[in-house]
């Protein structure tokens, strides 16, 4: 299973890519290549899908123009991106306001379903492809990138097209009082990095120090409201910045696909996360119990999930690793549904779905379009095994890729986040 409210908010930041010799460098493209055939994940794009994606970004102004007067207008408002040092595109942003008895939370996700419709070559590679795939150092895109890193990319001080969630949130409980989804223009005031963004909270006379600070008073709350409800937290260290998109997307995420269930009630690619049993539960708490330095607070034992979230805030930073293996040994894998049945646990949600990765994700882009147009495709079914299936394959690849740059003498984190440059023998 993957943790969803962690892969909300991206990876982290490093420096220096790592100096990898030519004969290494070949065996890793080689493996990447046996990876490649093995988890049936394309690498070049079709040069019909390359066609419609150059036409799509022939006159970006003059498109973003004619939609204008269509779309909500939201180019003035203070509006900005946060994302991984390394990003090569920017598809939400967000923008807040504090009102008297409520705040406003606007998530702006690229209108990827603009350019990418279920009539063009592009939507089939993204339906065949399933979803990004990320290996460390290596990205195989869903979406060509000449599109998702241009007209689909949130870049400042230019117009963009993009589908803007709007959350009216009870000040004293911060749940929804309304939700609004919609087709926008916006123009990004700046895009921050995450420490950017951290130090932008730490210094009161900096651009857009107020907005991230009452963003992030905003995320912290809903953060410890959602740990209270029994949402799993695997990683209780998250910086603020972190805290921020993390909090802001799972918001987006839930308003979407309960605005889909609840008000329009139609089927949606959601996210559906079972349980484990009882006996699962007990064994990885009797295991974490076990560790070194480690204690589950007494009154935690209730409920796992709270437990958990109780002992990783107070163990060792050296057993938070044991710990978080321990929990995903047991936990089911989620999965996509046309129907939510049964809810997301970890995230202790009764509906969750995905919106906020179109570019990265088909089941954010199957969303976008039933949003959009309130038509669910014919074989919703089919799409949501599609995009299990591939998501599946693409994480199995991912670790197989990692365990051989263990094996070659290559730390993957730092591949990953640092990149690799190829140097003489």
């Amino acid at each position: 299973m993957t943790n969803d409210a962690q892969a909300e908010a991206g990876t982290a930041e490093a420096q220096g890519p790592v100096e990898v010799p030519e004969d290494l460098a070949r065996q890793l493209e080689n493996k990447r290549e046996d990876l490649f055939e093995k988890f049936e994940i394309s690498d070049a794009f079709p040069a019909e899908v390359l066609e419609e994606a150059d036409e799509a970004t022939g006159d970006v102004a003059g498109d973003i123009q004619a939609e204008v007067d269509e779309r909500a207008d939201l180019r003035e408002m203070t509006t900005w991106t946060t994302d991984p040092v390394d990003a090569q595109d920017f598809d939400d942003a967000i923008s807040i306001e504090e009102r008297e008895d409520e705040f406003v939370l606007w998530v702006h996700i690229a209108d990827v379903t603009h350019y990418v419709t279920p009539e063009t070559a592009m939507w089939d590679e993204a339906i065949r492809r399933g979803n990004t795939v990320y290996l460390p150092g290596y990205t195989i895109h869903m979406l060509p990138p000449e599109l998702a890193e241009t007209v689909c990319s949130l870049v400042p001080a230019e117009d963009r097209l993009a589908h803007t969630v709007e959350m009216h949130l009870d000040k004293e409980t911060l749940s929804f009082d309304t939700i609004d989804i919609y087709k926008s223009v916006i123009e990004s005031d700046e895009r921050l990095t995450y420490s950017q963004a951290e130090e932008r909270l730490d210094d009161p006379e900096a651009p857009l120090h107020d907005d991230i600070e009452l963003v992030w008073q905003l995320a912290d709350r809903m953060h410890e409201i959602r740990k209270e409800d029994g949402s799993l937290v695997l990683n209780p260290r998250r910086d603020r910045a972190h805290t921020i998109i993390e909090e802001s997307m799972l918001k987006a995420n839930k308003a979407v696909t309960h605005e889909l269930m609840w008000s329009r009630g139609v089927e949606a690619v959601y996210r559906v996360h079972p349980q484990p049993t009882p006996d699962e539960w007990d064994e990885a708490l009797r295991e974490i119990q076990d560790l070194e330095g480690v204690s589950i607070p007494g009154d935690s034992w209730d409920d796992p999930r709270k437990a958990v979230n109780a002992t990783l805030e107070q163990a060792p930073e050296r057993q938070l690793g044991k710990i978080q293996w321990a929990v995903m040994k047991v936990m089911p894998r989620a999965k996509y549904m046309n129907d939510p049945f049964g809810g997301h646990h970890a995230l202790n949600f009764e509906i969750y779905g995905h919106f906020t990765s179109p570019i990265r994700r088909m089941s954010d882009l199957i969303n976008h379009w039933i949003v959009y147009q309130n038509d669910v495709p014919e074989n919703l079914i089919e799409l949501c095994d599609r995009a299990s299936e591939r998501q599946k394959a693409g994480e199995q690849a991912e670790r197989e890729y990692r365990n051989f740059l263990e094996e070659v003498g290559l730390d993957p984190d730092a591949v990953n986040n640092r990149g690799i440059e190829i140097v003489e023998d």
